[in-house]
Parts: structure tokens; C-alpha cells; sequence
């Protein structure tokens, strides 16, 4: 026996019958694993089977068999099994087109064999025959086991049109080196740190195959780089097809395959047998780090405090002129490239974060986003144990509609002392709670009887507290996830995160096959009747709620006493948060004999704190303020929603928010401030920090009515330098006297007039409004000095 992870899962219809192959990460190597004669299987009503029989009756290479399973509906099932993938496929369209369902029909070969083991990622294998280059037909059972993987960081440079190979660089704990096309082969240092080399290859197809040769040589597990699949891999396929050379990129000479979304613009997807290829873009983004760019030189100027050697617009004709006159500048900007990927991995901890999220889902190391996915894989095989099969996607009909989460009216304001108290992780703990789960709600809805055993919620949903399958699910994470938090294990703790907190949005989404609205408002309503309460409770012992949002309480202290010291506000709040859970336990078990998993956690006090107006009303807002939030070691201006915040506001409004909500929330005069924002603006100091930056949402030709800034930047960029910009592109643009201009190629004076009433004044009135003052009052009392 010995340890595995999963590196990719693949199937094959052979004349031997169904095969499906894996490769693992062990810690003596890579292994693959061969599975034969499997059967792909779905499931049809019992009383159908005799018809499907008729149906079926001239294919070969399938049975069928009753289980003791059943529908949602109590209806019992017959399974049938078939010897090729293809043919369950012909059998479904047979079996569909003479109306008898067929349920779980899409869930993939690999994909059942492992789930129904229980395997996500980890393995024991039973190798116990040898360890050949393939192992057929071993055991496997679940481990946790947490690989080190070998990687290799990997970027390419290209002529401007991507037609064109100029090198492959690679950094890994082996290599350091590129590729590089050349007039001539040979090879020299490339600098005298790291032993990295420079190789010179005579054309495009050597500089390919040498590549290809080290590949398989150092083996990596994984490849990892920066819009990896949707670019490097994507040009290197292109040019192995243009070039008629194969692209060896899999292990054991298996062939990579290509899968493209519908559309200009659709994402690509690559599968390479034996290898994962990571792309630091998605999993940066998966792993919920937000930056106002993805570029690699702004992710890595954010986190690592260094750049591209190159850097600018013109960056494609530099490197088109370092090709031709500096290769060894080029090779260094090329590697420079692989290193901040490299480093950016190591720092963030992101593949630490991809295995972990891969052994607690069930999701491949490549695989972004994937709630869904990731929720079914692990509540498939537990369902059928309970008697069991799901239903298909977009089954239910229903005229209910689930409401979002709770978003309380705000009381808009200037405040001292305002604590936030914070239900930890809501949606996953009323689930526990409430034993709210599709298992146990079908199970209800088929029992006769009632009393304590069954739970109520909403809409004439109730729970059968013996079938929940949810509950211990999230028990378990959360056991795991106290224990990662105590450990310093933050890429499990926060994986764990994310998962438990999915599961409400996969309930409530109509892309699950379980979505019923009775199951998703059993959760969000009790979430409503939960911070409700809650907040009567408070203002019972005598503080006033003054917003509240989904699962956290904004709690102001006091009215009169501002000079209420820090340590005595945290002392309110944690006694405030031990009362209320104390509160809720007492009450869920008097009222529904439940044990309560509600936990309120004393979270933040601000010493200052704005809850702003919506703009242009004396309404509250909602989901939108600041404050100057208390920490162990000083004072933090924490901002929410607000400007500063937002990515489509400029550099100027967020550095001018920051630093005037500053003044206002200390006490410091902000007159002068706001006039000498003004002055620098108008002067054009500030030309630099007026970029606006948004991302086209569609191709620029089906923007046809209202055309936004955005768009008419990028379509003067078309006009004006013959590249056009793709859906998904982010365009940077400036507003002119003559409209939005992109910021590249600014032709037109800047329209300062435009930044100081949409930039300077809103972010200036939000605040100032509770101080009877306004950035116009300001601005024409000066200009009345000199009137």
C-alpha cells in the first residue's frame, strides 16, 4: 500500500468494455492506475423497466437491476449498467426521447468510481503486485494525504500578433534556464546568481522540442504560470500544429486535449494526462485575493514589492526589439517572468491551498469555481446510502421565490463607539441547527407522521432530524477547520471556508440538481428571523441597532458617553455576544428541543464610525460605510463599499477619501485639504491618478444603445492603433473635453471640471453632510475671497 493524490482522471470506451485511468502523486513518483471493465451507470423508474427493455432490446453490453432506492418522490428505481460510456449514451437518448427519465445520467465514470469510495483526492493503493509503470485493477481506499508536488514555472514570449515563438523560459528547484530562438545554437550564463542558463536554438521547432525534452526529463507534476492555459499553452499549441510536431506534453505519450466555451472570447480548457496545470490568475482569484488588477506585474508589485523587467504599453514592441538586438535582455525578462510566479505561489501559499481544497471537494487541482461540482461529489454517494438517487437538474417547478440575505434599513450618521457582532459562518450554522438538507426534507415529506422528529421551516418545509446528511457534513468541517486555525494551517482553514459557505449558494442556485426554493428560504428566512431577533434582544439591554447585514449586527453604544474608553467597549461586546448565544441555546432548545450551533462573535469596535446616505437622499444606505476600527496595535480606517474601495473609481477619489474621512473622524481641520485638492487637481498635478479602469463585458460591436466610457475609450483605441480589444479586457481611459479617450493615447485636454463633480464632490458630500458642510461651500466660499 501507499499514499496518493490525484493528478487527473480520464475514461475510454475499449473493446474490452470501459477503462478508466488516474494518475497519482506519490512519494516515490508518479503511478497510473488502469481500471477495467467498469460500467457506466444511470437510473430509470422501477415500473418502466419492462418498457426499457423493449427499447433496448437490440443493443448489447448492458443489464439492468432494482435497488432499494428510491426517488424524491418515494418512487422506487431500477439501475442499468452499461459496458461502454457510449452506450449509455444511445441508451439515454432512446430511453429520454420515449419520456422515461433518466436520472444521474451526466455524472462521469471517473467521477462515480471515485466518490462512491469516498475518494476525493487522496488514496491508498494497493500496489501490492509491483510497482510497474501502470498498476491495473489495484484497491484504493481514502487517505488524507498531502502531496509535495514537483512544479516548474513556465512563460512564453512571442512576437506582438502571438504567431511567432521567440523562447520558452522555465524555473523550477532544478532549472533555471530559456530557450531561446536564435541564428545559431550554444548556450551561456545567464546571470551569476542562480546558475541560470541561456540556450540557443536554430529555429522555432528545436526551441520546442528542447523544451519538450526537458519536460520529460525533470517530470514535473505540474505547470504552473500566469494565464497559463488561456495563452502559453493555447500560442504553443498553435505553433506545434503550424510547425507538424507533437505536443508532448502529457506523461506516458498520452495526447493533451483542447475544449473550447461557445462564443468570441470563450475560455479554453486543456486536459493533459499525468500533469496539472495551474494558472496563478484563477487560483489567486479562487482563493478570494482581490486586487484592481490581475496583471503579473501588479499582483506581484502588490505582494512581492517587484515587477516585469518590462513595463508600459509599448512592452510588445520592446520585447520584439530585445529579440532582435538583446537576447540575453530578453531571456532575462522572460525568466523574470517564471520567478514572480514562482515566488507569488511560495508567498500566497496557493498550492497548499489547491490540494487542500482538492482533497476536502473532490475537484481536480485545475479546476476553478465548481461549487456544484464540488457539493455533489461529496452528498452523491452519502444520498445513496440513505436510500436515495438524485433528481436531474431543472426537475422542479415551483412559483416560490427564496429570498437573498437579510439587509436591515440603516440610521444614517456620525457615530462613537458602534461594535459589530458577527454570526460565525450563519448559513452553515442554521443548516446544523436546523437539520436543513434535501434528504431530510424529502424524507418528511414521506413520512405520516409528526412530533419531534421532524423540523420546521419555512414554506411548508419540514426536516426529518434522523435523515439530515448536511449536518454532520458541516460538523466535521468545522471540527476540521477549528483545529486548522489552532494548527496555523490557513490554506485548509480558509478552503473549509469557502466550501461550508457554498453550500447555501448551491441550494439556492437553479444550476443544482437539489435547488428547491422551500430548502434555500428555510435557510435565508431563518436567517431573517435570527438577525431580527437578535437585534430586539439587544435593544432590550438598552443599545441601538443601527444596520444590519445578512449575519452581522452593527451595535451603538452609547448616545451621550463618547468618551467611553476601548477596553470597556470590548468588554460590552463579548459579554454581549456570551448573553445572546447563551440567549438563542435556551431558547431553540425550549422551543424546538434542538441544540443550537448559532455562534455571535464580538468582532470589531469603531471608535468612529459614518453610516453614509444613499446619494442624493436622506436615506440610509446599505452594504456601504467606514470607520476607524480598533486593533491590538493601533487604529485602522477600514472603508466598505465606499470609493476607496471600488476599482471603477480613480486613484484620485480613493487617496482623497482616505485621507479626508482621516481628518473628519480625528477632529482635524479639512477645509484647507479639500481646497488644495482642488488646486492640484486643476493645475494637473494629479493627471496620473485620473485613469479609470473597467473591463469590457461584451465584444465592443454589441454595444449598440447608450454607449458607456469604457467602451468609446476602447473603440478610439481600434480606431486609433488598429488593435482591437476582446470581451474580458480591461480598458484604462481618461475623460476628456471631447469624451473618454484611452489612457495610451490621450489626444484631448483633460476634462477636470468632470473629476472634481464625479470624483472629488461625492466622496467629499458623503461624509461632510453630517457636518453641515459640502465640497461646493467650501470651494465657492474661496472663490467669493477673490471675487
Amino acid at each position: 500500500m501507499r499514499e496518493g493524490f490525484l493528478l487527473t482522471r480520464a475514461w475510454r470506451d475499449t473493446p474490452r468494455g470501459l477503462e478508466l485511468d488516474f494518475w497519482w502523486a506519490t512519494a516515490s513518483g508518479p503511478v497510473r492506475t488502469r481500471h477495467t471493465q467498469q460500467e457506466a451507470i444511470f437510473f430509470i423508474p422501477a415500473k418502466k423497466s419492462a418498457e426499457a427493455e423493449t427499447i433496448l432490446r437490440d443493443l448489447s453490453g448492458w443489464r439492468s437491476r432494482l435497488l432499494p432506492m428510491k426517488t424524491r418522490e418515494g418512487k422506487p428505481v431500477a439501475a442499468l449498467y452499461f459496458q461502454r460510456l457510449s452506450l449509455a449514451r444511445e441508451a439515454e437518448k432512446r430511453l429520454t426521447s420515449h419520456t422515461i427519465p433518466c436520472w444521474e445520467a451526466d455524472i462521469r465514470p471517473p467521477e462515480r468510481f471515485l466518490m462512491e469510495r469516498f475518494i476525493t483526492a487522496g488514496a491508498l493503493i494497493d500496489d501490492s503486485a509491483g510497482r510497474a509503470a501502470m498498476s491495473i485493477d489495484p484497491k484504493l481506499a481514502p487517505a488524507d494525504y498531502r502531496p509535495t508536488l514537483k512544479l516548474a514555472s513556465v512563460d512564453i514570449e512571442t512576437s506582438m500578433d502571438a504567431k511567432r515563438l521567440f523562447s520558452i523560459g522555465v524555473w523550477s528547484a532544478e532549472t533555471r534556464c530559456v530557450f531561446m530562438v536564435a541564428d545559431k545554437p550554444g548556450r551561456q550564463p545567464l546571470t551569476d546568481e542562480d546558475g541560470a542558463e541561456l540556450i540557443y536554438c536554430t529555429d522555432e521547432k528545436q526551441c520546442l522540442q528542447l523544451f519538450l525534452q526537458w519536460l520529460q526529463s525533470e517530470d514535473p507534476d505540474a505547470l504552473i504560470g500566469w494565464n497559463l492555459v488561456q495563452f502559453d499553452l493555447w500560442v504553443l499549441t498553435s505553433i506545434a500544429e503550424r510547425l507538424r510536431m507533437p505536443l508532448t506534453l502529457a506523461r506516458a505519450g498520452e495526447r493533451i486535449h483542447w475544449r473550447e466555451e461557445k462564443g468570441e472570447g470563450g475560455r479554453r480548457f486543456i486536459s493533459v494526462p499525468g500533469r496539472v496545470m495551474l494558472d496563478g490568475i484563477e487560483l489567486i482569484k479562487a482563493a478570494n485575493y482581490q486586487f484592481d488588477s490581475y496583471a503579473l506585474d501588479a499582483v506581484a508589485g502588490e505582494l512581492l514589492g517587484q515587477g516585469k523587467l518590462l513595463h508600459g504599453a509599448s512592452r510588445g514592441e520592446d520585447i520584439a526589439r530585445l529579440f532582435c538586438d538583446d537576447k540575453p535582455a530578453l531571456a532575462r525578462y522572460n525568466l523574470k517572468d517564471c520567478q514572480l510566479v514562482w515566488d507569488i505561489f511560495a508567498q500566497q501559499k496557493l498550492l497548499d491551498f489547491a490540494i487542500v481544497r482538492s482533497q476536502l471537494t473532490g475537484l481536480l487541482l485545475d479546476r476553478i469555481g465548481g461549487s456544484v461540482a464540488a457539493f455533489e461529489y461529496s452528498y452523491l454517494p452519502r444520498l445513496h446510502r440513505a436510500g436515495f438517487i438524485a433528481p436531474n437538474l431543472g426537475e422542479l417547478r415551483s412559483d416560490i421565490v427564496s429570498p437573498g440575505g437579510y439587509v436591515m434599513d440603516s440610521v444614517p450618521g456620525i457615530y462613537d463607539h458602534v461594535l459589530v457582532l458577527d454570526f460565525k459562518s450563519l448559513y452553515p450554522s442554521i443548516i446544523r441547527t436546523f437539520y436543513i438538507d434535501p434528504c431530510a426534507f424529502w424524507s418528511a415529506g414521506l413520512s405520516q407522521g409528526s412530533g419531534q422528529r421532524f423540523v420546521p421551516g419555512f414554506n411548508g418545509a419540514e426536516f426529518d432530524r434522523k435523515q439530515a446528511l448536511l449536518p454532520e457534513m458541516i460538523e466535521k468541517l468545522w471540527q476540521a477547520r477549528d483545529k486548522a486555525k489552532v494548527e496555523g494551517d490557513q490554506p485548509l482553514s480558509y478552503a473549509i471556508k469557502i466550501i461550508m459557505n457554498s453550500f447555501y449558494g448551491v441550494l439556492g442556485s437553479t444550476g443544482c440538481r437539489f435547488f428547491d426554493p422551500r430548502i434555500a428560504s428555510s435557510i435565508t428566512l431563518r436567517g431573517h428571523e435570527i438577525i431580527q431577533t437578535s437585534k430586539q434582544w439587544i435593544e432590550q439591554q438598552g443599545y441601538r441597532v443601527i444596520y444590519g447585514d445578512t449575519d452581522s449586527l452593527f451595535v451603538w453604544l452609547c448616545e451621550n458617553d463618547s468618551n467611553l474608553e476601548t477596553q470597556a467597549a470590548y468588554d460590552i461586546g463579548r459579554e454581549l455576544a456570551r448573553q445572546l448565544n447563551h440567549w438563542w441555546r435556551e431558547t431553540l432548545e425550549k422551543k424546538y428541543k434542538i441544540d443550537s450551533a448559532l455562534e455571535i462573535e464580538f468582532e470589531t469596535h469603531y471608535r468612529k464610525f459614518l453610516m453614509p446616505t444613499v446619494r442624493g437622499s436622506e436615506e440610509g444606505s446599505k452594504k456601504r460605510y467606514a470607520g476607524l476600527a480598533s486593533r491590538p496595535d493601533g487604529e485602522e480606517l477600514v472603508f466598505k463599499g465606499l470609493e476607496s474601495v471600488r476599482t471603477d473609481w480613480t486613484r484620485l477619489a480613493r487617496e482623497f477619501q482616505t485621507e479626508l474621512y482621516r481628518r473628519v473622524f480625528a477632529g482635524e481641520s479639512y477645509r484647507q485639504y479639500i481646497l488644495n485638492a482642488v488646486e492640484e487637481l486643476v493645475a494637473g498635478s494629479c493627471d496620473d491618478k485620473l485613469v479609470y479602469r473597467k473591463r469590457l463585458r461584451r465584444r465592443l460591436d454589441d454595444y449598440e444603445k447608450n454607449i458607456p466610457p469604457h467602451v468609446q475609450a476602447a473603440r478610439k483605441w481600434r480606431d486609433w492603433s488598429g488593435e482591437s480589444l476582446r470581451r474580458g479586457d480591461w480598458v484604462s481611459y481618461l475623460i476628456t473635453v471631447n469624451g473618454p479617450e484611452p489612457a495610451e493615447q490621450v489626444r484631448s485636454p483633460i476634462d477636470y471640471e468632470h473629476y472634481r463633480e464625479r470624483q472629488l464632490a461625492p466622496v467629499a458630500d458623503g461624509i461632510l453632510y453630517f457636518v453641515n458642510d459640502s465640497l461646493a461651500a467650501i470651494t465657492d466660499q474661496q472663490m467669493s475671497l477673490f471675487g
